[in-house]
């Protein structure tokens, strides 16, 4: 019902309406990372990566383990990017679409 879409949407939705959580999110699909090197991997600050790591970990979709001193960033469920990857495809159909249409 309109709860769990309400649920969603503040849980998943709005943890992924960001570019940069997304490009986050991709790179622990990747493999497991520490703050900085998310940092120098996407070559933004570490103090905007742990803003964003921050919300990923309060919405459950990433999870943080300790590493001795350090903490290692990974996702918490591989489906996100399955969802991702099926929005980017949607993406990409409708501006197919919406090109083959202006032609």
């Amino acid at each position: 019902g309109l709860d769990e879409l309400q649920l969603l949407h503040a849980q998943v939705c709005q943890a992924v309406g960001d570019p940069r959580r997304i490009q986050i999110l991709y790179a622990l699909h990747d493999q497991p990372l520490h703050v900085t090197g998310l940092a120098e991997l996407l070559d933004v600050p570490q103090p905007t990566i742990s803003r964003h790591l921050a919300l990923l970990r309060d919405r459950s979709l990433v999870i943080a383990e300790r590493d001795g001193q350090a903490v290692i960033y990974r996702l918490a469920d591989d489906r996100i990017i399955d969802v991702l990857d099926t929005m980017r495809q949607m993406l990409r159909d409708v501006l197919g679409r919406r090109a083959s249409a202006l032609e």
